[in-house]
């Protein structure tokens, strides 16, 4: 078991000019070497009658599948560090990226973050479980910077690539909350992530509605939550169609909707 304790005390420790997380780095230390000291006792005693423990020799890390997205809704980056440095908070996320496009490193990779909150996605409705949270430094109503989508863009490259995630598994947290959450906002280049292969886009070249053509079935094949149909409709549009804020839609976007789904099938 000792691979079990290298691995959770394997720890991303900011350089000596960031001091002032001395003592929230000390704890995520204490925290990570006591999950491994948890695995290292393992089998535990327990009432059931078991034959004996036989260890598998075919088991590994649980990976994230999932990238979702968010702003930070607060007024800076050092705010939201902050934040995730409180333990009265309880949120966090993986990654935070600030205007200057600077990436701070706030979990290991395969360890559960508390960014998504009640979340659904398709049939999962345990996010935070599966999944990396990146949270970019944004009041909510303002452009992401040059810089910010740079180093998301290289970020979200190596995510991809170590854990092989989907493409259609890029996220925001407006699309896995409809009606709670509506980050990333309206200014979020969706379209140019697409264009690099982190989340799908629409091509509607040639697409006819059908007469019988079921809009609230299509966002739930795509993935939305349709439990509450306008606020699934509003998180759809935030996503794809950001210029437009009402819950009807369109012959144009039911052609969006029919190239999705074909996209996130």
């Amino acid at each position: 078991m000792k691979c079990f304790f290298l691995i959770f005390t394997a720890i991303f420790i900011y350089s000596c000019s960031h001091n002032q997380y001395a003592s929230t780095n000390k704890s995520y230390k204490k925290k990570a070497k006591a999950y491994g000291k948890i695995l290292a006792r393992y089998p535990v005693e327990d009432t059931v009658e078991y034959a004996g423990f036989v260890g598998t020799t075919n088991f590994s890390m649980r990976r994230p599948n999932f990238v979702v997205i968010h702003h930070t809704a607060q007024n800076s980056c050092e705010q939201t560090l902050k934040t995730f440095t409180m333990p009265s908070t309880q949120v966090s996320a993986h990654y935070v990226i600030c205007k200057d496009g600077s990436v701070h490193h706030m979990l290991n990779d395969l360890l559960r973050a508390h960014h998504a909150g009640v979340a659904k996605w398709g049939n999962n409705s345990d996010i935070n479980s599966s999944s990396i949270g990146i949270e970019i430094d944004n009041n909510g109503f303002e452009p992401f910077t040059d810089e910010q989508v740079q180093s998301l863009l290289t970020l979200l490259d190596r995510l991809k690539k170590a854990y092989n995630i989907p493409t259609p598994n890029f996220i925001g947290h407006a699309d896995i909350a409809p009606g709670r959450k509506v980050d990333p906002n309206r200014n979020f280049p969706w379209q140019q992530l697409a264009e690099k292969g982190f989340g799908c886009w629409f091509d509607t070249t040639g697409i006819e509605v059908p007469p019988d053509f079921n809009s609230l079935q299509a966002l739930r094949l795509i993935g939305y939550n349709i439990q509450k149909p306008d606020a699934a409709v509003s998180s759809f549009k935030l996503h794809f169609v950001p210029a437009d804020s009402t819950t009807l839609i369109t012959e144009e976007e039911k052609k969006i909707l029919i190239s999705l789904q074909k996209k996130y099938e």
